[in-house]
């Protein structure tokens, strides 16, 4: 096989790849800031033109209607299409060297493993009862058995072990009960624990993988727990607990995302830890990987989630958050404590989504140039000072970092279309690498 650029006009190739094809020649052409890969091979079939030749639309039709956002599969010398085997490089995919070398250029291996991800948070907020006049608004539509062949994940290999349930903690005012119900719906389903069952799933990745899936904000009382912007100490059964001298020179959250991690009699910080405790005690002798992933809100409760579990359980297993449009979760010192206790963090952030940029501020050489930065000329006692402020926050992770603008299939830059999680799972589709940032053969963005 043979590599080349060119900066001609771009052209394509149609064709549908038999399991005895072999790829003879991969042509990368770009134009402005899109490519587009053509594969040649040796076969009289091939169709090409100096214009793109579309799908029947019927073709397209059904591909939109599916919301099948898994990417083509990387061409093996037999042009087999199946799921690569990750074997031993499964700890390598779940951040052991924190995606050194897989995220610019986008891993094609990564790629699959971040979208087989992002379905079922998909998933979750497919089973979740949007409707504020049904009796069963704020539960999961489905019960516990078929939720993952219902919401999308037919052939997922993995059952559902767990439902999960957020409280919030807000001091609801009297004159809330003369307001509509759905208003002060306190607790609600949130997510699932499902596990992989499926031996021929689990031979392919390599071990046994438990999935964490949470939604979004849906409820009214969660978007106002997402405005309890400051940071609070963490809970006293931390590794480092509150600082006991008063100063907000510790580990620091969100206010309003540990409320609704441990709020309520039997909170999800409880569901969480007697489910993880007793998956660990049937599983916990064979390879098992604890992947956490979610979207918004819920992105910001898998890295709490991740802390949580990592603190709680000695014997934890590598813990990975996959998190899609994440806000800010925590200050520096909790980053620190993420990093001591091995939790692997990727945050999936599109640059023109401000929800990736709130709460607070960010005073951090580490981060991004849109975030305010410390600058080398501040005074060392003032930075001290700033930096104990409950409105400065730090990213934690690695950031794989895409962009609407650079998809031609995203027809409006606004705070909506930026932040839905199919836009974020287009631009993981689509991303090739910082010098090309798209590929036109991507999916098309599924509109409402």
């Amino acid at each position: 096989m043979r590599i080349s650029l060119s900066p001609i006009r771009p052209y394509s190739v149609v064709h549908s790849l038999p399991n005895h094809d072999v790829v003879s020649h991969v042509n990368v052409t770009m134009s402005n800031r899109h490519c587009r890969c053509v594969l040649t091979l040796p076969s009289p079939t091939i169709s090409t033109s100096r214009s793109p030749v579309m799908p029947k639309p019927d073709t397209w039709e059904s591909l939109l209607l599916n919301q099948d956002h898994t990417v083509p599969v990387e061409l093996s010398s037999s042009g087999s299409n199946y799921p690569v085997k990750l074997g031993r490089r499964w700890m390598e995919y779940q951040g052991l060297q924190n995606w050194e070398g897989l995220l610019d250029p986008l891993d094609e291996n990564l790629r699959r493993e971040i979208l087989r991800y992002g379905k079922f948070v998909e998933s979750a907020y497919q089973s979740f009862d949007f409707d504020p006049s049904s009796p069963t608004y704020a539960t999961c539509r489905f019960s516990r058995s078929t939720l993952l062949d219902r919401s999308g994940l037919p052939n997922s290999g993995y059952r559902l072990t767990k439902n999960l349930r957020a409280t919030s903690g807000i001091n609801l005012p009297r004159w809330i009960e003369k307001a509509p119900s759905w208003m002060a719906t306190q607790s609600s389903w949130i997510g699932y624990v499902a596990v992989c069952q499926d031996k021929e799933e689990i031979s392919r990745l390599g071990r046994r993988d438990v999935v964490i899936s949470f939604r979004g904000t849906a409820t009214c009382l969660e978007w106002l727990e997402n405005l309890r912007a400051t940071l609070t100490h963490l809970p006293d059964d931390g590794p480092t607990g509150p600082n006991l001298n008063g100063s907000n020179s510790g580990p620091m959250v969100e206010s309003g995302f540990l409320s609704l991690y441990t709020s309520g009699a039997h909170s999800l910080r409880d569901m969480v830890r007697e489910e993880i405790a007793r998956l660990l005690q049937s599983y916990g002798d064979e390879p098992l990987s604890l992947t956490i992933t979610g979207h918004s809100l819920g992105a910001a409760i898998a890295t709490l989630a991740a802390y949580d579990i990592k603190t709680t359980f000695k014997r934890a297993p590598m813990v990975t958050v996959i998190s899609f449009g994440g806000p800010r979760v925590g200050n520096r010192s909790f980053r620190r404590l993420l990093e001591k206790q091995g939790t692997k963090v990727l945050r999936i952030v599109n640059s023109d989504d401000v929800i990736t940029k709130v709460p607070g501020v960010v005073l951090d050489s580490r981060d991004q140039q849109d975030n305010v930065k410390m600058t080398a000329s501040m005074p060392s006692w003032i930075q001290r000072r700033v930096e104990e402020t409950p409105w400065v926050y730090a990213e934690v992770g690695k950031e794989l970092r895409l962009s609407s603008r650079d998809s031609p299939y995203v027809n409006s830059i606004n705070v909506a279309t930026c932040h839905e999680l199919k836009t974020y799972l287009h631009l993981v589709d689509g991303f090739v690498s910082s010098t090309c940032p798209f590929r036109e053969t991507a999916r098309r963005v599924l509109h409402r």
